[in-house]
């Protein structure tokens, strides 16, 4: 057996997430029956994330084991001539069997965007969330500071979250105004169920006044969600990269 590791980027409106469901169409589905037409083998691939409906990735990395004796030029070609214009397969290489797409991750990188306009622009439909009230990037990006180490994020995740651990370690976070945009970018080495949007929402609520300055160390403290800002819509939010390097993830806490 054969072990690939695969990056690819997606447009995910029109999915209902990675992970595979008896009634919904997601990635996963559209990547494991493409592999199938270009194979001839049923294969389980193991990606390196859930992400929710409408969620989008730049770079999101899944691995699978194959018999086959096709090359990682091959892979790249052969399902960019299968899958939809909204998936693209970026690279492939091969790996020791023992890596896991998952498993082997050491921490992951996010993006929310957000059209901060009074003017919609039909070219940021689904792929931004639109807020008209102006925007202090400077300001946001000195509180989300307050988000970096290791904390219990329990008021950071949805009620839905079946986690019992609820500590991670956030590494970096900015927020940085590009144009019309505002660009929210946050890594740790993981992420519970709706982490990142409730933690984008709840900066849009110091900004709008609906919570104050500094308050994102005692909310953290709280470990109570109903303190916390909104969860902003998946539109916005993007896997940016993914790590599995220690050089990577170390880089990431400087």
């Amino acid at each position: 057996m054969r072990n690939f590791k695969v990056t690819i980027a997606y447009n995910g409106a029109a999915y209902h997430g990675w992970q595979r469901q008896n009634n919904a169409y997601t990635v996963q589905e559209a990547f494991e029956d493409a592999l199938f037409e270009l194979l001839g083998e049923h294969i389980t691939v193991n990606g390196c994330s859930r992400t929710d409906a409408g969620v989008h990735a730049r770079r999101y990395v899944l691995s699978f084991q194959t018999a086959s004796t096709i090359t990682c030029r091959g892979v790249v070609f052969g399902l960019n001539a299968i899958l939809e214009d909204d998936i693209a397969v970026l690279s492939c290489e091969e790996a020791p069997l023992d890596f896991h797409a998952r498993y082997s991750c050491m921490g992951k990188e996010y993006v929310y965007i957000v059209h901060n306009s009074e003017i919609k622009d039909p070219f940021y439909k689904d792929t931004a969330y639109r807020s008209w009230y102006p925007i202090d990037a400077d300001r946001l990006d000195r509180e989300a500071k307050a988000f970096i180490g290791k904390h219990d994020f329990k008021a950071f995740c949805s009620a839905d979250c079946d986690k019992e651990n609820t500590e991670r370690t956030i590494f970096d976070f900015s927020v940085r105004r590009v144009g019309d945009t505002v660009h929210f970018t946050v890594s740790g080495d993981g992420f519970l169920y709706n982490m990142v949007r409730i933690m984008v929402g709840t900066l849009l609520y110091i900004n709008d006044g609906k919570l104050p300055d500094g308050s994102i160390a005692s909310l953290i403290d709280s470990r109570d969600r109903t303190k916390a800002g909104k969860t902003v819509p998946p539109t916005g939010l993007y896997l940016n990269e993914v790590y599995y390097d220690k050089g990577n993830e170390d880089n990431e806490r400087q």
